[in-house]
């Protein structure tokens, strides 16, 4: 089962009716359409047999229509040939020509030949799609599980700059199908536990998989299986108990995320202090207030204390370790730091957002 509650499984209701597509095979769809047709040839047959006696036979002398020429004036007429040996000659005969069986003979047409375009046309632009879609992947960021939690992170991932082609889904969930499909996303319906599953959503390429499906031990198996098809994606995992997050790290994740520890604190944090929670809020809510991101250090801020930057500075990358900002060893930021601050997430006049305009970098290959 994946994560998906109430308030986020659909859009919001906004006065209009929505009804859900059913979702048939092309084949079904065929055979269905290819009985509709019979059901016309069938039909057309009785009525130019039952009036039987309004057509004459050009090469039967006795002018007797049998069962045979009836069948047999059906399939020349429906399928627009026309011989033209049998034909009606009663004024009851030529109306239900008319009115009845050249409507029929186009049905008949639109039925067996458009359906059996549309199915060829249909199945070979999905073949394409699937194929040209498989050729550009790679390099991109596998969601395992389109729940709450996924979908939170794909927005994430999106509203800082990826493009959602980057990104591929994978959930057993119609539901999960549905929403992948409106939020404008490739997904694969499948066990991300079973490798065939992983594979078609390219994790061997990919260069991110999040995993955040609602079972922690559905979580450690993909985390394990997602191991030995790439062993250099990070993995970014959520977990339900805390207890299982060294499992989870033992399976191969870079990072675990305790999703109930980190509810709790935030509730906890609301009780005691509502300002400090709205606060906690703002910094976990893009595009408003304040933002936590990473940059690089900038050539003129290297030397300086991290406490002198414009950024809100509170740690510092540094040879792949993380630094709290008043940690002695980064009394003084060198060339290859990254900074994780806190800053506006949108610049104003009076709110700068250094490293935003393509200033020049402080690497340490510069």
């Amino acid at each position: 089962m994946q994560d998906h509650s109430n308030d986020q499984a659909g859009t919001a209701f906004r006065g209009q009716i929505s009804l859900p597509d059913v979702v048939r095979s092309p084949w079904w769809e065929l055979g269905r359409r290819l009985l509709a047709a019979l059901t016309i040839l069938v039909g057309t047959v009785l009525l130019v047999w039952f009036d039987k006696d309004g057509y004459v036979d050009g090469n039967d002398p006795k002018n007797i229509i049998s069962f045979t020429d009836a069948i047999y004036y059906t399939t020349v007429t429906l399928s627009t040939t026309g011989y033209g040996d049998i034909a009606p000659v009663t004024d009851g005969a030529r109306m239900i020509n008319a009115f009845i069986i050249t409507p029929a003979r186009i049905a008949f047409l639109v039925l067996l030949i458009g359906t059996t375009l549309e199915v060829l046309a249909s199945q070979g632009r999905e073949m394409f799609r699937v194929s040209r879609w498989r050729k550009n992947m790679g390099h991109h960021v596998v969601v395992v599980g389109y729940g709450t939690k996924g979908r939170s992170a794909v927005e994430t991932l999106v509203n800082n700059g990826l493009n959602r082609e980057s990104v591929v889904i994978v959930d057993p969930s119609p539901v999960a199908v549905a929403d992948a499909h409106a939020d404008g996303l490739a997904i694969v319906s499948g066990d991300a536990t079973r490798r065939e599953v992983l594979r078609r959503a390219g994790v061997g390429e990919a260069d991110q998989v999040i995993i955040t499906t609602n079972r922690d031990d559905s979580n450690v198996l993909a985390a394990l299986t997602v191991r030995q098809l790439n062993p250099d994606a990070w993995i970014v995992a959520a977990v339900k108990e805390q207890e299982n997050a060294p499992l989870m790290r033992q399976s191969g994740a870079n990072s675990v995320i305790t999703s109930s520890d980190a509810v709790g604190r935030l509730l906890g944090l609301s009780s005691l202090s509502p300002t400090l929670g709205s606060v906690m809020e703002d910094l976990l809510t893009y595009g408003e207030g304040l933002e936590v991101a990473e940059r690089d250090l900038l050539v003129s801020e290297v030397g300086k204390q991290p406490q002198q930057l414009p950024d809100q500075v509170i740690s510092v990358v540094r040879d792949e370790k993380v630094y709290r900002y008043f940690d002695p060893v980064v009394t003084q930021l060198a060339r290859g730091d990254r900074l994780i601050v806190v800053r506006p997430a949108k610049e104003l006049p009076w709110a700068p957002r250094p490293g935003t305009h393509d200033e020049d970098t402080a690497d340490e290959d510069a």
